[in-house]
């Protein structure tokens, strides 16, 4: 008898800029089988690669198992290509001189050593159903005026 295959768990992110800095926000849709949930946060001022990066990490904090099988779709193609073509080893090497959003690689770097996470580039704006939601999660949140602070940025971490 055949083991049955391990669910794996699909994330879609999202971030948003108004003005890039300006008022910003993330959403990601997280999909185990059946079960789906969504998840947005808008901030007063920030970056659209923050908050593309900040998409993933909160999606990966609402997890409550470790060691799980993630794949991770997202039009960033910043977050994207950190992982995939290795510029986040290289950064880790050199102390994330001169880089920005240490703060959070550190967070997202902390996240990911306890599950297996693959990341897969997809064309924003494109017909894809998540991504096409976690655009407009991320975008509600960042036009409905928040409030909330994005420390990281605005403390020039």
């Amino acid at each position: 008898m055949n083991k049955p295959e391990k669910t794996k768990l699909i994330v879609y992110t999202d971030g948003a800029a108004r003005g890039n800095p300006g008022p910003g926000g993330y959403g990601a849709v997280l999909i185990y089988g059946d079960k789906q949930l969504e998840i947005s946060e808008g901030f007063r001022n920030t970056t659209n690669n923050r908050m593309e990066l900040m998409a993933v990490i909160e999606a990966l904090k609402k997890l409550k198992r470790i060691n799980m099988d993630i794949a991770v779709y997202t039009d960033s193609k910043y977050v994207c290509d950190a992982v995939n073509k290795g510029w986040l080893k290289s950064w880790i090497k050199t102390g994330f001189k001169d880089k920005k959003n240490v703060d959070l690689w550190k967070q997202f770097l902390e996240l990911a050593q306890l599950h297996h996470i693959s990341f897969h580039w997809v064309k924003g704006h494109d017909g894809n159903v998540y991504n096409e939601r976690c655009d407009v999660l991320a975008t509600t949140a960042a036009d409905n005026y928040p409030t909330k602070i994005d420390i990281g940025y605005e403390s020039g971490k």
